[in-house]
């Protein structure tokens, strides 16, 4: 049967086949325990099409993924908490389509910790059974514990079908050749994080490479591993790929020319990093990794001139929704909202994760055929002023782009990191920079602006952080008449003025008072 042929009529009585009526509603506890996971049914898929899953026709990925969708809320609404959740928002039965999925309330972490922490009374299958895993969030915004629980069964299949992902879509050429190759992760050695755990369970199943969990590295450790003779790549959180540069400087020029691929955890890796990583690996490509406690893998840059993520077929429900729950068009922003399809035993539906994406168009040519978006920033990414809110990943880009043109300095050139911090009773907004050169910089800003000029910089670009339907709200002199002073400091490098997060990373936005 060519995949290529099934029209959505077909596609739907191939889903039916693969998830039949006596599975699609179990009628116990012990039903749920029992069903075959949803990766056996993406392997029976991929036999009856005679492609891999992820070159199956959307179509086919869209019906298939709808199924398990009925079959999840037919074994979650066995729950007493969960089905008393869904009858409260009017939901009684399994979803017919999307639109009727998208009618599910979306989970935030409150429902997250209610559901699966303490006595995780969330749980379908109840954790006395056995063959668990409780992950734990590494650097939660609010400094509150948050944890998850996985079938374990259900955790190993999901890092198998990441990882043969990634080998296949990203390392396939960069780590070619006959010599050994080698993938290193230096995340969080406190492995009941979910950096410790669930990433690296991803990244030692890609097949054809050598993986090494090599947690916090120093610059000998680093040059010790780069001793290795083939090509390597490593993944890191953001700053610890950015330290690379500083760490790999003293390394031989062919160990440093054998590094090719540097992934990055989620958020972003600014222009300076990048050149820099560049200057000292030469044959590096830079690509982000985009992860969260409940999904090991949301999404992956496959080619390091665009910046667009990948999402795995077969892997999770990503969806990108308006403040209603909906999906946004092509090209539109909203919000990140995860359902991870392998979750027999204990489900969470349709979770918001905090993070901003762009919806873009699906890949769909020859191959591959998958969804994919673009980070826009994390949704507590906003500066507030008084009523009005303003994107501050936008705002940044506007105020960068005008000290450009006005004093000739690109902070995207020069930045190790920035951080906006709005401290709302004194009605101040800072953006501290961390740059080498702070007393230069400085002198420089302050001659070609003078005394008032960023002042100036900030109420001329912060109306062009305001959205299409709402960029009339502010112009210059509104934002001057809030009462708001501003700000633009150089700072040193690991200036205690920057606020990080216990892991090291920094908050692009900080709300003081």
């Amino acid at each position: 049967m060519g995949s290529t042929l099934l029209d959505p009529a077909s596609a739907t009585e191939l889903a039916a086949r693969l998830i039949p009526d006596e599975e699609l509603r179990p009628w116990s506890v012990d039903d749920v325990a029992r069903l075959p996971s949803f990766a056996s049914k993406l392997g029976e898929c991929e036999r009856i099409c005679g492609v891999p899953y992820g070159e199956t026709s959307h179509a086919i990925q869209d019906a298939l993924v709808l199924r398990r969708l009925q079959q999840m809320v037919c074994s979650i609404l066995l729950n007493p908490l969960w089905r008393e959740r869904l009858n409260h928002f009017g939901i009684f039965a399994a979803p017919a389509t999307f639109e009727d999925w998208e009618r599910i309330p979306l989970s935030d972490k409150v429902v997250q910790r209610d559901m699966l922490m303490g006595a995780r009374p969330g749980m379908v299958v109840p954790l006395e059974r056995g063959g668990f895993q409780v992950v734990a969030s590494g650097g939660t915004s609010d400094g509150l514990p948050l944890e998850v629980v996985y079938s374990l069964r259900e955790l190993r299949d999901t890092y198998r079908i990441a990882g043969e992902f990634m080998g296949a879509q990203q390392l396939r050429g960069p780590l070619s050749g006959p010599e050994p190759k080698w993938l290193f992760t230096t995340l969080a050695d406190y492995q009941m994080w979910s950096s410790g755990t669930m990433v690296g369970g991803v990244l030692s199943h890609v097949p054809g490479v050598n993986f090494i969990g090599a947690g916090p590295v120093t610059a000998p450790v680093l040059a010790h591993m780069f001793t290795y003779p083939g090509p390597k790549a490593l993944m890191g959180i953001t700053a610890g790929v950015g330290l690379l540069s500083d760490l790999g400087a003293g390394i031989p020029q062919a160990a440093r020319e054998s590094f090719r691929v540097a992934m990055y955890g989620s958020g972003v890796l600014t222009q300076r990093k990048r050149s820099e990583l560049r200057a000292v690996f030469p044959n590096v490509s830079i690509l982000s990794y985009f992860a969260a406690t409940q999904a090991e893998t949301i999404g992956l840059q496959l080619r390091d001139e665009s910046p667009e993520l990948a999402a795995v077929p077969g892997l999770h429900l990503i969806e990108i929704v308006d403040e209603n729950g909906r999906a946004v068009a092509e090209g539109e922003e909203g919000e990140l909202v995860v359902t991870r399809l392998h979750a027999h035993e204990a489900p969470l539906l349709r979770l918001k994760l905090g993070d901003r994406m762009v919806r873009r168009s699906r890949l769909d040519g020859p191959g591959l055929k998958t969804q994919c978006f673009e980070f826009a920033g994390r949704t507590g990414d906003v500066l507030h002023l008084n009523d009005s809110q303003y994107s501050a990943p936008v705002a940044y880009a506007a105020l960068n782009d005008d000290l450009r043109k006005s004093a000739a300095i690109d902070l995207d050139a020069i930045a190790h990191e920035i951080q906006f911090v709005n401290n709302r009773e004194a009605k101040a907004i800072t953006l501290l920079v961390t740059v080498d050169d702070v007393d230069g910089l400085t002198r420089r800003m302050n001659g070609a602006l003078g005394p008032v000029g960023v002042q100036h910089l900030f109420t001329g670009a912060l109306p062009r952080a305001l959205s299409l339907f709402n960029d009339r709200e502010a112009t210059p002199a509104s934002i001057e008449q809030t009462g708001y002073r501003f700000q633009l400091v150089f700072v040193h490098r690991l200036s205690p003025e920057i606020e990080r997060t216990v892991v090291g990373k920094v908050p692009l936005v900080r709300d003081r008072g």
